[in-house]
């Protein structure tokens, strides 16, 4: 089932057990989704595909993290704690996310493969990295797994 069925489908479960906060989550998700469908239409139609909808989903965790952060450096532990609830939610739905080792080890292999060898090869690096693992990794974590390696 497409990712944007499998959170219409949730939704209505989430309607009839009465659950307020994944209700509200999902229709946050619904919203996201429709306003990429709408900003993507060319002659009076469009569908999202896969991807286009992984990245609507990652930007919504995206957001999550960043929020719980800026919580939790105002000591705002509660609303941090409605942040991290929400963001388990949405992680439901994306793919699983490669590890930082996992991803070391592609990094490396990519490295060797590019002839890379130091820090002045950053971008060299990093383009063909995000496009093999966008949507399976952060990319925070990618650009730091890059740097420690192109510095050895």
């Amino acid at each position: 089932m497409a990712l944007k069925e499998q959170i219409l489908e949730d939704l209505k479960t989430a309607m009839k057990a009465k659950d307020k906060d994944r209700l509200q989550v999902l229709r946050s998700l619904k919203a996201k989704l429709q306003e990429k469908e709408i900003a993507e239409r060319k002659d009076g139609e469009a569908t999202l595909t896969e991807e286009q909808a992984i990245a609507v989903l990652m930007k919504a965790a995206k957001q999550r993290k960043e929020s719980i952060t800026q919580f939790e450096e105002g000591n705002r532990e509660d609303l941090a704690e409605k942040e991290k609830a929400e963001l388990e939610i949405i992680e439901e739905y994306l793919p699983k996310m490669l590890t930082e080792d996992e991803v070391r080890e592609v990094v490396s292999k990519k490295i060797a493969d590019l002839g890379a060898e130091g820090p002045q090869d950053m971008g060299k690096v990093m383009g063909p990295i995000m496009g093999m693992l966008k949507g399976k990794a952060d990319g925070g974590m990618v650009s730091k797994v890059v740097k420690e390696e192109l510095s050895n």
